[in-house]
Parts: C-alpha cells; sequence; structure tokens
C-alpha cells in the first residue's frame, strides 16, 4: 500500500509539471512578444563586425538590440524593412557643426553619432553640459590644441585663431600650461586630443610632440590636419608619424584628400607602410571635390596660392555663392567668415573613399542662414549613392565598415562606451538606419547646401525613432554624450 500511495504521488507530481510546462509555453511567446520596444522586420541586416549579412528580424527594448532573429517578432512598434538594409548608425569623427540644425540634417544622412575632433574645445566640461538633454544625435568631443593655445595666448578669433595663437611661438611656460590643459580635458572625459597645425603654424615641432605625448599618457588618438597641403604634406605626415612613433600616441589623420589634393596616393602608401610595422596610424575622407574653413585663419595668410594650389577664382562666398577675386578677398578676409575651397579632383576624391585604411567623415562647418558646404548633410548618402551604386567601385558592406564600425573602434579604447556603437549584435546600443540602397542620394549641394538626403526610411538612435517614414519627427533628443571614463 505504502508503494502505491508513493506510485500515485509520484505520477501526480509528474502530471503537475507537465500541465505548468505547457501553460507556461502557451504563455510564453505574447510575454517575449511584448518585452520588445520596436521590431524591424524582413530587413537585408549588414553587420561589418560578425561579417552578417541576411534577411533578419531585430528586436528592440531599453535602447538596445535584445534579439537577431529568423523568426517572426512582435512588439508594440513594427517597422517592415523589407527590400531595405539594416545597418548600425553611420558614425562622423569630424563634424564641427555641434548644433540642432545640424544634428538634424545628419540624422537625415544616417548619422546618429556626431564626433568634433580635430578642432574640439578648450572646456570640455562645459561642452558636454551645453548639450546634454538636447541633442537629436549622440555627441563626442576632444580636448583641442587650436582652442587651448587660443585661450593660453589669449587669441579672440572666431573658432580659429587670427591672432597670437597662429603667429606666436609658445613660451617654455606657455607649453607646460598647455600641457596642463590638455591633461585636465582629458581627465575630464575628451574623448581625444585634437590638433591643426595648419591654423597654428608658429606652433613648433616640440610643442605638438609635447601634446602628443600627454595624449599618449592618456591613451587618447591624435585627430590632425596636417601642417602642409599638397606634396609638402608627405613632410608634415612625417612629422607627427614621428611624433606618434616616439610618444606612442595612436595617430588618427583626418581629411587627407583634402591635404594631400594629387598627392593622396602617396600619403596612402606612407600610412601602409607605418601601419605594416605597427604603429597605429588611421585616416579619413570625405566625398567633394571642396573644402571649407575660415577666411580670416593662417591657412589663407601670404602666399596660401602655392601652398594650397589654388587661386582667388577658386574660392567661392557662401553667402552668395560668388567666386573671390582679389579684391573681394581683401574685403572678406577682414570681415572673417567661412569659404568653401575648390581644390581637389574628383580621381583624388575616388582614390581616399575606396582605399581600405580610410573611414568617411564630413567635416561639415555649422550652417549660417542656410549657407555652407553640402558635406554637413550629404556624406554618407554620398558614399551610397555615387561610390557603391552608380560607380560599383566600393562594395555595400565595406561602405557600411568605413561609416561605423571603424570609426567606432577607432575610439573604444579610450571610450569604451563605443564598443556598443557601430554594430548590429544583441547587446548593442540600438543605434540603426534602415535606408533603400536603391534610392538614398544626398540632395544638398554648394548653392542649396541643407537640403536632407533622401532614402533613410527610419533612423533609430539609442533605441528612440528619429526618422520615420523618411521625416524627422518632433520632440524626442535620445542623444548621449559619448565621453572616455571622467577621473
Amino acid at each position: 500500500m505504502p508503494l502505491r500511495r508513493s506510485s500515485l504521488l509520484l505520477a501526480l507530481v509528474v502530471c503537475c509539471v507537465i500541465a505548468f510546462a505547457v501553460g507556461f509555453k502557451r504563455n510564453a511567446a505574447p510575454i517575449a512578444a511584448q518585452s520588445f520596444d520596436i521590431v524591424i522586420l524582413n530587413g537585408r541586416v549588414i553587420d561589418p563586425e560578425s561579417k552578417l549579412d541576411a534577411v533578419r528580424n531585430l528586436g528592440v527594448s531599453g535602447g538596445k538590440i535584445q534579439t537577431i532573429s529568423t523568426k517572426a517578432l512582435t512588439g508594440r512598434t513594427t517597422f517592415d524593412a523589407k527590400g531595405l538594409v539594416v545597418a548600425p548608425g553611420f558614425i562622423d569623427l569630424h563634424e564641427h557643426g555641434q548644433t540642432p540644425e545640424n544634428y538634424r540634417a545628419q540624422a537625415m544622412d544616417g548619422v546618429t553619432s556626431s564626433f568634433e575632433l580635430e578642432v574640439g574645445t578648450a572646456d570640455v566640461d562645459r561642452w558636454y553640459a551645453e548639450r546634454e538633454g538636447k541633442a537629436l544625435v549622440n555627441f563626442g568631443v576632444s580636448i583641442g590644441h587650436i582652442p587651448t593655445r587660443m585661450a593660453v595666448m589669449g587669441d579672440k578669433g572666431e573658432w580659429l585663431p587670427s591672432g597670437p595663437a597662429a603667429s606666436r611661438a609658445a613660451t617654455d611656460s606657455e607649453i607646460e600650461e598647455l600641457k596642463r590643459r590638455i591633461e585636465r580635458g582629458l581627465n575630464r572625459g575628451a574623448v581625444a586630443v585634437g590638433f591643426g597645425p595648419a591654423y597654428t603654424p608658429a606652433a613648433s615641432h616640440w610643442e605638438i610632440m609635447e601634446m602628443f605625448r600627454v595624449a599618449a599618457r592618456n591613451g587618447a588618438s591624435c585627430h590632425v590636419h596636417l601642417r602642409e597641403a599638397r606634396e609638402p604634406a608627405i613632410g608634415a605626415l612625417g612629422e607627427v608619424i614621428a611624433a606618434a612613433t616616439i610618444t606612442g600616441a595612436p595617430l588618427h589623420v583626418v581629411h587627407i584628400n583634402s591635404t594631400g589634393t594629387q598627392w593622396t596616393p602617396r600619403l596612402l602608401r606612407i600610412i601602409t607602410e607605418a601601419r605594416s610595422r605597427g604603429l597605429d596610424v588611421t585616416t579619413e575622407c570625405y566625398p567633394y571635390v571642396a573644402g571649407m574653413t575660415r577666411i580670416e585663419s593662417a591657412l589663407f595668410d601670404e602666399g596660401f596660392q602655392r601652398r594650397l594650389g589654388v587661386d582667388y577664382k577658386d574660392l567661392q562666398w557662401p553667402e552668395t555663392g560668388e567666386r573671390l577675386t582679389p579684391e573681394t578677398f581683401d574685403r572678406y578676409r577682414k570681415q572673417g567668415g567661412g569659404v568653401i575651397i575648390f581644390s581637389n579632383t574628383d580621381e583624388m576624391v575616388r582614390v581616399a573613399v575606396v582605399s581600405p585604411l580610410t573611414m568617411i567623415a564630413s567635416d561639415g562647418i555649422a550652417f549660417q542662414n542656410g549657407k555652407g558646404h553640402p558635406r554637413a548633410a550629404g556624406t554618407y548618402s554620398r558614399i551610397l549613392a555615387q561610390y557603391v551604386r552608380k560607380e560599383k567601385s566600393l562594395g555595400l558592406v565595406d561602405a557600411i565598415n568605413k561609416m561605423s564600425l571603424m570609426p567606432a573602434r577607432r575610439l573604444e579604447r579610450r571610450a569604451p562606451v563605443m564598443k556598443n556603437k557601430g554594430r548590429i549584435r544583441v547587446g548593442a546600443d540600438a543605434d540603426i538606419v534602415v535606408f533603400d540602397a536603391e534610392r538614398v542620394t544626398d540632395k544638398a549641394t554648394y548653392e542649396r547646401p541643407t537640403d536632407y538626403s533622401e532614402g533613410f526610411k527610419y533612423v533609430l538612435i539609442n533605441g528612440v525613432v528619429v526618422v520615420k517614414d523618411g521625416k524627422l519627427q518632433d520632440g524626442v533628443a535620445p542623444g548621449r554624450a559619448l565621453r572616455a571614463p571622467v577621473k
């Protein structure tokens, strides 16, 4: 009798377990489905890190990618991405226009993270505080040698130096003060150190190397606008490669096509050879034959035609669209402002864009009354339209890698927050772009530089939809500070 009772009891327990399991299975699917805030279905998912390139469904919750699945998913909001590409949001390492207007244009161009790393700032805490809780896209900054030099020397120039920070050599005590301020900026979470010897030509090689030493101690990459352009850029590149080699600081050369022009292939070869010897050297480019900078800067000091390989007719004043003459150049230089410089060729731009070395970065400048350079609004869609779809000189997966994973990896050692950017993987931040590869195109021109790109159907930043059905969404500001650890 005890044995029979035990058997009955065991059978009852087994039945209860089975019933519980069946009930749990019936209820599990709806619970799991309801847990996703956003589901993206049927898209061609491209992840440059894992090499995934296949139709998948994504589930997003809590600002993170929660699942990547071949199975159907349901959630509170569902987007059908059939026939569309789903990729990591693009990361711009070189955008001077850190303003709401520029952020809107960048989001419409697929950019989810925007950095000011060439010029940077002299006050890291204030720079981040000005954007906290207000930004459409993620944002980050370097501690900049240029603005720090301006602060130490009392240069009153607007953004770039036009006084002693451009024209005067620093004293030993000033160099020590520069080092102290650079160090403090890094301690306050700057993700890199920015340099522009072309704008501070009086800064000695020793001064630049001393700043590299500070960067090296803090594991920060040095983002450099080379001292010289055209053929002399070979020597200017040698200057910073030497500084990186001696100090151990990682080096990132900005807009190599803009500085190198017809000598770009030689600069790329030098970087390739430096990397083959174990040096941490990277570079970037933008897909336009013209650049833009301040006309009152040291770049346009006497002899600029020889240094830059341009003449007055190659300079365009954005506000009027006119090409300059000696007379208008002098007038606008006294006034100050941005000027567009036509100094390159389509061939050299293509050489830079398709190189496996280069990341894509816009070098965009803040729009002024709707005027400026089209690269601030159209860089990333131009890569996809011109070089991927039309010319087929660059593969789609390679292009996405250049615009997402490569820039994330450039920064992630110092700023671990970047380890969850530039990827489509479980646990990564839900910075996602969904676009039509057959339709995406840039619309911004030199005459209408603020026109938004077309073809990006959805853009998510930290799991928040900022572009829906190709239109910006009002009342959202999901951008977060991208910052190195603060000491």
